[in-house]
């Protein structure tokens, strides 16, 4: 069988390239279709494989401009000629699900329908974020992409969602039953440390990892540390870094880019892991538990399944920062058990990945034979 993979673009190590690193373990062999490339940012393992580029690769300043590249995704995603393959996995949070594959079975595994043009254009086009005009301009070409995503969304056979939550999702805006598969954390080197001369959690620093864009909602995470009189921790870098640190002040420190041994490291010495936005998943939060360390998150989202509040964490009642501080707060005078929240998060095992994803593929492949 004949086996190509697609995915939006390759520019970092994100949740979404963990996802595709485990999906290629499972097909080594198989030929990688994407927008854009950008070379050694991604793991060894994807970076071994044929990459097919778009046309987007030859843009000036690709590597850095791609997200202004989104009105040309849909020409260039139906573009690639996937005509020879017998099975297409696209792992999506863009364009990637709309794929061309008239001969193959094709499964997408989807991180979420493209947030910017469905229920979160404010938050990454608001006047805030790109000027009122902007805003403004960005809007009808933001309702026409959604317009094209849901027309497509018939062309894969089968979708897998990253989440109870995706699934919803996908049911709104595309129509389409979904299986949830769990994306894969690495339990096995996300572990609690080893050295039990490590400090008291009781002195040590609430921690954010996170990309510093606006729906993340760093600047929430800040304000209730500041209403505690509470020191922090945020490792991640983006958009959002100066007005951060001008709302940080001197009692937030930025530590930049982190490597995961640096984040793993983080984790072990943080008082509790703060998710303050909504997640379609959230591996940061799993990633913590996994080093024992108790997770504060918004009721709402991915973090509803992956946060057993009050024994592997505490989850805010709402977005305000007076519903986080008071989560925050509880959370600093409640003594977790750290191989009870370690245990909750071996639940997302990179195993129990591998077993659950190759079963839908074969379901999928083996309901498109019995149709023949």
């Amino acid at each position: 069988m004949k086996v190509a993979l697609v995915h939006d673009w390759l520019t970092g190590m994100r949740g979404g390239e963990k996802v595709l690193d485990a999906i290629c373990e499972l097909f080594p062999g198989a030929p990688l279709y994407t927008f854009l490339h950008v070379r050694g940012s991604v793991s060894a393992r994807i970076e071994s494989r044929p990459i097919v580029s778009s046309l987007a690769q030859a843009l000036p300043r690709a590597s850095r401009l791609y997200r202004h590249f989104l009105p040309l995704y849909p020409g260039l995603v139906e573009a690639f000629d996937l005509d020879a393959y017998d099975l297409v996995i696209s792992s999506s949070h863009c364009a990637a699900k709309s794929v061309v594959a008239p001969r193959a079975v094709h499964v997408c595994y989807c991180h979420s329908p493209m947030r910017y043009a469905w229920d979160q254009f404010g938050e990454y086009f608001g006047p805030r974020q790109v000027g009122r005009a902007a805003s403004r301009t960005l809007r009808p070409i933001m309702a026409a992409l959604a317009r094209w995503d849901a027309a497509t969304a018939h062309r894969p056979d089968r979708f897998l969602a990253n989440s109870q939550y995706v699934a919803g999702r996908i049911g709104r805006y595309y129509n389409r039953r979904s299986t949830v598969v769990y994306p894969p954390v690495d339990t096995d080197y996300f572990r609690p440390s080893t050295d039990t001369s490590a400090d008291s959690r009781a002195s040590r620093k609430p921690l954010v990892v996170s990309a510093l864009v606006p729906y993340k909602r760093v600047d929430v995470a800040i304000d209730a540390c500041r209403k505690l009189r509470v020191p922090l921790r945020i490792a991640g870098s983006g958009p959002e870094l100066m007005r951060l640190q001008e709302l940080g002040g001197g009692d937030v420190e930025f530590l930049g880019w982190q490597s995961d041994e640096q984040v793993r490291q983080l984790y072990r010495e943080a008082s509790a892991v703060l998710l303050p936005g909504v997640e379609d998943f959230g591996l940061v939060p799993v990633e913590a538990q996994a080093c024992g360390t108790p997770v504060v998150a918004l009721d709402a989202g991915g973090a509803q399944e992956t946060v057993v509040d009050g024994r592997t964490g505490v989850l805010a009642r709402d977005r305000s920062v007076d519903a986080f501080a008071e989560a925050l707060d509880r959370a600093l005078r409640t003594s977790f058990d750290p191989a009870a929240v370690r245990a909750n998060a071996l639940r997302f095992s990179r195993e129990r990945f591998r077993t659950d994803f190759t079963a839908a593929i074969d379901e999928a492949v083996s309901n498109r034979v019995n149709k023949q």
